[in-house]
């Protein structure tokens, strides 16, 4: 009875295993005959130059070139992959040098500042008490017992009045609070252009060089010490403030054709010479004109308030044996008060400064408009709308004044270029 149990055990499973070895050969059978033949896949080949193309146009990577050529060697401005780390480290080291200065000429600024406001309160008060010292000694004299304290206190407040304005009309406080702020102001601007040039990437040698004398000509146009360095705050002739370095202007010609139009076309050129001739003739003109009479008024007050108060103090010593000497002491002191008040209170120096630093500004923007002219280093479109914005203007304004300086001469133009200032 085991025995037969277990063949029948066993039989289904030969059975399975049967049928199993059936169905495969059946599936086998089946499939041979189907002869599938994979071959290999040809893809098109893909082009990368159409796409990097498209993101050079959109400025989000610029094509370089690794292999020195001809082109690169004759332009040291075309960039390549590999970046040097040493220029790197210049233009960070240039460019930490510049914002120490902003803080240099922003702290320094500050400070002249407040030299003007103490200097002109200091100098005010000192005058009128001395006035009034004469005229109470003056009264004294007239009964016949002069105070000689007051006299001799009266005498040696003008005199020590008369010494600090000499100082503060030499120096002129208020202008050179106007050159560090002006300074700090084109320091920051390097520094942003710098920060520019470090994010595009790939600075060359160029650049550094470039930001250093831009540097050191802002440090010769608005020195930081006042012994041996400082600028003449009465000129004999006034020129535009000049805070750039000398452009070495080279026209790219070849065979008597500009070699790439970047933007720009006749029509264009010629506008911008118009423009140029109108902040010259008007602008930059006008600007020089008031720059003069500020300098002659401050040059006149300058030398007329030591004098009036040398003049008080004078008067102030000869009280009780003169009667005119107590009226010129008074009269002498209050009107040197009034004469520094206009001075220093009024920052006529800071005015003068001004109007030189706004003719600088036009002189700037002449020889820029007139390089590009000459170069075409930036694109026309974009220059021109630079050129517009930093007249105050739009491209379409920009286009009518060029045009009615060409049609009625610059001459008998009455509008001027900047509408900013």
């Amino acid at each position: 009875m085991a025995s037969i149990q277990a063949s029948r055990m066993l039989l289904p499973s030969a059975s399975s295993s049967l049928s199993t070895s059936h169905r495969r050969e059946t599936i086998k059978a089946t499939i041979n005959p189907l002869k599938i033949r994979i071959s290999p896949l040809s893809l098109p080949k893909l082009s990368n130059g159409g796409f990097v193309n498209d993101l050079a146009l959109k400025g989000d990577y610029r094509i370089v070139t690794t292999a020195p050529t001809k082109e690169n060697e004759s332009n040291p401005r075309i960039k390549t992959n590999d970046s040097d780390p040493v220029v790197i480290a210049k233009l960070y080291a240039v460019m930490e040098a510049v914002a120490d200065r902003v803080e240099m000429h922003k702290n320094i600024g500050e400070q002249r500042d407040n030299w003007n406001k103490l200097f002109l309160t200091s100098i005010n008060a000192i005058t009128l008490t001395a006035a009034t010292m004469c005229g109470i000694s003056a009264t004294t004299a007239a009964n016949g017992t002069p105070l000689a304290a007051l006299k001799l206190a009266s005498t040696v407040l003008y005199l020590g009045a008369a010494g600090m304005l000499c100082v503060v009309n030499k120096i002129q406080p208020s202008q050179l609070a106007e050159e560090q702020r002006n300074a700090s102001r084109l320091f920051k601007q390097l520094h942003n252009q710098i920060h520019t040039t470090l994010s595009i990437g790939n600075p060359t040698v160029l650049d550094v060089n470039e930001a250093m004398e831009k540097v050191l000509a802002l440090d010769r146009a608005y020195p930081l010490p006042l012994l041996g360095a400082m600028l003449d705050k009465f000129p004999s002739t006034v020129e535009p403030a000049v805070w750039w370095p000398q452009r070495r202007t080279k026209q790219s010609m070849f065979l008597g054709k500009k070699v790439d139009a970047n933007g720009w076309n006749n029509g264009l050129e010629d506008e911008m010479r118009q423009i140029v001739r109108v902040m010259r003739k008007k602008d930059e003109e006008d600007y020089l004109r008031l720059a003069n009479i500020a300098v002659k008024v401050n040059k006149i007050m300058a030398i007329s308030g030591p004098l009036l108060t040398g003049l008080a103090g004078l008067g102030s010593a000869f009280v009780g044996s003169n009667p005119l000497a107590a009226i010129i002491g008074a009269v002498a002191g209050a009107l040197a008060s009034l004469v520094n008040a206009m001075e220093h209170g009024g920052q006529v120096g800071m005015v003068f400064e001004m109007y030189r630093s706004n003719a600088g500004f036009f002189k700037l923007m002449e020889e820029t408009i007139e390089s590009n002219v000459n170069e075409r280093r930036e694109n026309g479109q974009v220059f021109e709308t630079k050129v517009a914005l930093q007249l105050g203007r739009t491209v379409s304004e920009l286009k009518r004044l060029s045009a009615s300086s060409a049609r009625n001469g610059t001459e008998a133009f009455q509008e001027f270029a900047s509408k900013l200032f």
